[in-house]
């Protein structure tokens, strides 16, 4: 307790520090403001039906992608993920399409010209989702809709306000990444989450303590003995590094000597970060959007499966899709050709392994080794709250039993508390925590 103390005490000391962890909060502040402002002519007391909606099934993920605003018929309730979406299909693109792939090459200029290609799409997803949420609007709610206001005139107004919120929001996590701390797209997904964490916590201990047989808070207790083993498992994935030693030969420059000293390649367990799981949810999104303005009892068994989020299908569909993303990520991320060619030109190799293409297939094989494990760890993670209801655990608090939410929530604070850190240690004040510094994972979205 007194290392935090003094460590909150160094924080405040570093004014930069101070600074950008008081912009961090103040941005944070706005974005949850603005999730409580409902769309201009809806009665929120009428919007019952869709927060019922909203409290189960692939719904509930959505609405805590978004923060609670999806069920509130917020000004931000379509969130960030039409950004996350175009972000995916911008990546896929750069590694299909020769032009794309040319663009990324181009360094600084090309990757300015991405993002502006990426911000294009997502308005061109945001007019395609914004009139789809606001007919789902009209199915759950349309009394809710203020007397007096024609239909068709409101649909206009309407989704140019969700698009603009949605673009609001980008706004919001470039400013906190860029003045901030942490990576802002990632923190606004990650306080989205918590947000709902306290309520659920006192649900799930409400429901058990009312519990009939007596055994409530035995199963309460183990409920939270089996969250913390899951959160510990969890940061053990995030911070896995798998090290390949590099030796640098001896150089001698004039009277100066160089290299000599050997070093390692710290290559990832969780090389992919929380990207795999978001890409993968984003297109479990696709049958959510496609009909969620029509009567889920009326699509067929495979599309209420789809939406179900605690079927088999759903699950063993999910999980397939992380582990392809994670080789997929790893491999757009992680180049062994290019690493293996910058070690050449620095005259580091190996040691026992030839320089040029034996060292990239030696890395290449490293990787693939420690992405296979790395990928089943993440799935089987990632369906846990599926096991969790299965025990009886109410949806809102099994969602943080794993899955997205709880992979988001451990890879961002270690973000967050690694650039905290690295901020004390440029001040020559001591980290966060003695035992050496901590593996933060790059954030979930580094665009």
């Amino acid at each position: 307790m007194k290392k935090l103390i003094d460590t909150l005490k160094n924080i405040w000391k570093i004014e930069d520090l101070r600074q950008r962890i008081l912009i961090t909060v103040l941005f944070v502040a706005i974005y949850r403001f603005g999730t409580k402002i409902v769309l201009p002519g809806i009665d929120y007391n009428g919007l019952d039906e869709l927060q019922n909606q909203t409290a189960t099934g692939l719904m509930s993920l959505l609405d805590m992608f978004s923060g609670g605003a999806f069920s509130h018929a917020s000004i931000f309730a379509l969130g960030i993920m039409p950004y996350i979406s175009a972000s995916i299909v911008m990546q896929l693109l750069a590694v299909a399409v020769p032009y794309f792939q040319k663009m990324q090459r181009e360094g600084e200029s090309g990757r300015k010209k991405i993002s502006a290609y990426t911000r294009y799409l997502t308005v061109a997803i945001l007019l395609f989702q914004a009139p789809s949420y606001l007919f789902n609007l009209k199915f759950q709610v349309g009394p809710a809709l203020a007397s007096g206001i024609d239909w068709p005139v409101f649909m206009v107004p309407a989704t140019i306000i969700l698009a603009a919120g949605s673009m609001f929001i980008l706004w919001l996590g470039e400013r906190i990444t860029d003045k901030g701390i942490g990576n802002g797209v990632s923190l606004i997904i990650m306080i989205g989450i918590i947000a709902r964490l306290p309520n659920a916590f006192f649900q799930e201990a409400g429901s058990r303590f009312a519990a009939a047989t007596g055994g409530g808070l035995v199963m309460f207790l183990i409920e939270i003995i089996i969250l913390y083993a899951v959160v510990c498992a969890a940061i053990v994935l995030v911070q896995g590094v798998r090290k390949i030693p590099v030796q640098y030969a001896k150089r001698v420059v004039g009277n100066k000597q160089y290299g000599g000293a050997r070093q390692y390649i710290p290559l990832k367990l969780f090389a992919a970060n929380v990207m795999p799981i978001i890409f993968a949810q984003a297109l479990m999104f696709i049958p959510l959007a496609i009909v969620q303005y029509a009567n889920p009892q009326e699509a067929s068994w495979f599309t209420r499966s789809l939406m179900d989020h605690q079927s088999w299908l759903y699950n063993v569909i999910f999980a397939v899709l992380i582990i392809a993303f994670t080789y997929f990520y790893t491999a757009i991320t992680l180049n062994p050709t290019q690493m293996a060619e910058d070690m050449k030109r620095n005259n580091g190799f190996i040691p026992g392994v030839k320089p040029g293409k034996d060292t990239a297939d030696y890395i290449d094989t490293v990787m693939s080794r420690i992405t296979l494990p790395g990928s089943l760890f993440i799935a089987f993670i990632a369906i846990m709250p599926a096991f969790a209801g299965l025990l009886d655990v109410k949806q809102e608090f099994a969602q943080f039993f794993g899955g997205t939410s709880l992979l988001i929530l451990v890879g961002v604070v270690l973000d967050t508390l690694q650039q905290i850190e690295s901020h004390l240690l440029m001040r020559h004040y001591d980290g966060l925590l003695n035992s050496g510094r901590i593996h933060g994972r790059g954030g979930v979205a580094a665009y």
